[in-house]
Order: C-alpha cells, then sequence, then structure tokens
C-alpha cells in the first residue's frame, strides 16, 4: 500500500518559510519605510495602488486597508488604465505600485503618463536595480530568500511580505494620524463596532412613537389591560404632572399572581415599580444594549434630551437586536 502524502509536513514547511520571510522584513525595514509613510501622508490627493496577478490581488487588499484606516485610497488595474482607467489619477495624488519583477509590461508603458501627471511612484518590489524601480521616488525591498511553492515559482511567500509590509505602512500612518476608533467606526457604519460606536437610542427608536400610560390612581385591571394592548409587556404609570412615576411588567403582574396576591381592587400606584429605569435619546444604543443585559430586563423608557423626567418613548430588546447591535 503507497504511502499516504504528509500534507500537515507539507502545509507546516510552507508556513514557516513565510513566517521565516515575515521576520526577516524587520531586518531589512529602514529609512526609506518612513520617507513613504511622509510621502504618502503629505499625499493631498488619494493613494492608487497598482499591480498586476497576483500583485495585483495584495494591491486591491491594501488600498483597502489604507481606505479604512484613514488614508484615501483605491486600487487601479495597469491595464486598464491604458485602456481609460488612468483618467482616475490626478495629479496630487500619488501610486504605490506593487511589481515582484519591477519590470511588468503593463506598469512600464503607464510610466510616461505618469511623469506627465507629475505623480510621485512608490515601488515594493524584490528587484530594487529594475526598470520601474529606476522611476520610483521610493522602493520597498519585498526580496524573500525562498517561495513556500517548492518549486520557487508561485508566488507565496513573497505576496505575504507585500501584504505584511503594507499593512505595516497603513498602521503606522494611522498611529502617526491619532487615528480613533470613532474614525474607524464612520468608514465601517455596517460593521458592529460602527454600529457600537455610531448609533445613539434616537437612531432606532419605531415610529411612531410607542408609549402605554395610564396614571397613578388606574384600578390594575384596567392598568393590565394597557399593557395588552400596547404590546411590549409594560404600561408606564404618571403622576398629576404627567410625568413618569413608575412602570408595571407582565413579570411584575405573574409575580404578584404567583405570591397569590389579591388584585380585584388594587390601584396601579400600589404595585407598581417605582423610580423605573429612564435614558436619554442622546444615549449610546450599545449602552443601553448593556444597561438591559446586566439588569436582565427587556425595555427602557426613553426621555428627551433637554427633559429627564418625561418619558415619550419605549426602547424594546428587540429594537436594539434588530439594528444588528450585539454586545
Amino acid at each position: 500500500m503507497a504511502k499516504t502524502f504528509d500534507y500537515v509536513a507539507a502545509g507546516k514547511k510552507a508556513i514557516a518559510i513565510e513566517a521565516s520571510a515575515v521576520a526577516e522584513l524587520q531586518t531589512t525595514i529602514d529609512e526609506s519605510f518612513a520617507q513613504v509613510c511622509e510621502l504618502i501622508r503629505a499625499t493631498t490627493g488619494k493613494l492608487v495602488l497598482m499591480g498586476i496577478g497576483k500583485s495585483g490581488h495584495i494591491a486591491r487588499k491594501i488600498a483597502a486597508t489604507f481606505a479604512s484606516t484613514g488614508t484615501p485610497a483605491f486600487f487601479v488595474h495597469p491595464a486598464e488604465a491604458g485602456h481609460g482607467d488612468l483618467g482616475m489619477i490626478r495629479r496630487g495624488d500619488s501610486i504605490l505600485a506593487i511589481s515582484h519583477s519591477g519590470a511588468s509590461p503593463e506598469m512600464l508603458a503607464l510610466l510616461p503618463m505618469i511623469r506627465q501627471l507629475e505623480v510621485p511612484l512608490i515601488l515594493m518590489s524584490a528587484k530594487t536595480n529594475s526598470p520601474l524601480a529606476s522611476h520610483a521616488k521610493h522602493v520597498l525591498n519585498v526580496a524573500v530568500k525562498e517561495e513556500a511553492c517548492p518549486l520557487d515559482l508561485a508566488p507565496t511567500a513573497s505576496t505575504t511580505t507585500s501584504l505584511v509590509l503594507g499593512d505595516a505602512l497603513a498602521v503606522a500612518l494611522l498611529e502617526a494620524k491619532g487615528f480613533s476608533q470613532a474614525d474607524f467606526a464612520r468608514s465601517h457604519p455596517a460593521g458592529n463596532l460602527g454600529k457600537q460606536l455610531l448609533l445613539r437610542i434616537k437612531d432606532i427608536l419605531p415610529q411612531p412613537y410607542r408609549m402605554p400610560v395610564v396614571h397613578k390612581d388606574t384600578p390594575l385591571i384596567e392598568a393590565i389591560a394597557s399593557i395588552s394592548e400596547g404590546g411590549l409587556g409594560i404600561v408606564c404609570i404618571h403622576d398629576d404632572e404627567g410625568r413618569v412615576c413608575g412602570i408595571f411588567t407582565d413579570g411584575d403582574l405573574r409575580r404578584r399572581l404567583l405570591a397569590g396576591s389579591d388584585l380585584s381592587s388594587e390601584r396601579i400606584a400600589n404595585v407598581m415599580t417605582a423610580s423605573p429605569l429612564m435614558v436619554s435619546e442622546d444615549s449610546m444604543a450599545i449602552d443601553a444594549l448593556k444597561l438591559m443585559e446586566q439588569r436582565r430586563i427587556t425595555t427602557l423608557l426613553v426621555h428627551k434630551s433637554d427633559d429627564d423626567g418625561r418619558a415619550f418613548t419605549i426602547l424594546h430588546m428587540h429594537d436594539l437586536v434588530h439594528a444588528g447591535l450585539h454586545a
């Protein structure tokens, strides 16, 4: 019986080769890295990423990383650039090209127009003496001793080092510019972090507003009917001045019934929970969610930002879940 190929050993070897290549970057990164960072930071337009083949895929990802961390960037395919997409590049932009050989014909064909636009070219390459390198303002060396591919042909370790160096540039610029979590959230409003940092309670309140209300002297039986009509499992109790003085929930009702209380003649004021939790409409939605989870409740009263005593609606846990929030 033929011996089964050792896939695990092959995989571990590939990982070791790529890990070694990444570690080597720490010894080759030099002042040119800082100069590239300063050039990108000083760019008044956008950073244009370019690359062909596997390098193009890496360039697309790096462009996305720059864009989401405070450096406006986009990808332009070099082949398409010669057929109209070069119009996407303007004076004031900078170009970061990735080319393992430094001799991509598609990139070389663009050099006259790049010079005419007076757009600085940054090259990320394994060949620092290549044709593209001779026209670049800065060259970042991403050479590797060997590819993870046993044939030393398929770009593997070399694309990994390019990706890592691109991430290093983006992160260094992020730190230098003081890019914050709030800044990141503004670029990711659909993500959970963006929602946590941007969404306020007033952004997710249902329309029309919901507020089952009874007066404090209302018989409990009538208040229970209001809970059913409201469909939220809660009724708010107002005093003579129209301010919230308590709440009564279907949970409160169950606990009263289990305790054997006679509810036929009770007034709601005698069984309500006084001084209920209330939050401002300007509060962060994620804080409301955390509060509900801590108190093991499903609803919160909401008041206007300029009035902390007159709740005007109810926030339900379902509203937060529907908005896509989770702790």
